[in-house]
């Protein structure tokens, strides 16, 4: 079953394809938000998507704030437009994660923009692929 992790953002949404193994996230693409809800139902038709990861923002302290709420709202409704599953995954510092990423790469400012959505989004499915890794593996493999 490939997933296809979303990492939400008012202006652009980021996008990553989960490998047929569910081992490895891989950047995908980068899209604007009012287009992000047309494009991840042909992607999830194109790829055979079975789970698409959404990132949560979470406050530093685990509470919900308007954010989050939309993310959960986006979620309701594309669980409602395609076969699969949605299901969040909390995205604290991911972007923030790979914005230091990207400028210790010493990527231009423009350069990082035009990635930086689609980077998280990796980052947030490759956290989830390796959350289910860990779920499959017998404890005495462990």
């Amino acid at each position: 079953m490939r997933a296809l992790g979303v990492d939400l953002g008012t202006e652009r949404v980021g996008l990553a394809l989960g490998d047929d193994l569910g081992l490895l996230a891989t950047p995908l693409e980068t899209v604007f938000a009012k287009e992000a809800l047309a494009r991840i139902t042909t992607l999830v038709a194109e790829h055979k998507v079975g789970v698409v990861v959404l990132g949560l923002p979470r406050n530093m302290d685990g509470s919900y704030g308007p954010a989050a709420e939309a993310a959960r709202r986006f979620g309701e409704t594309l669980a409602a437009r395609t076969p699969a599953h949605v299901e969040f995954w909390d995205e604290r510092l991911t972007t923030r994660a790979v914005e230091r990423m990207l400028v210790g790469a010493n990527l231009s400012r423009k350069r990082r923009r035009e990635v930086v959505d689609k980077l998280a989004a990796q980052q947030i499915l490759q956290s989830w692929l390796d959350a289910q890794e860990v779920r499959r593996t017998p404890p005495e493999a462990r």
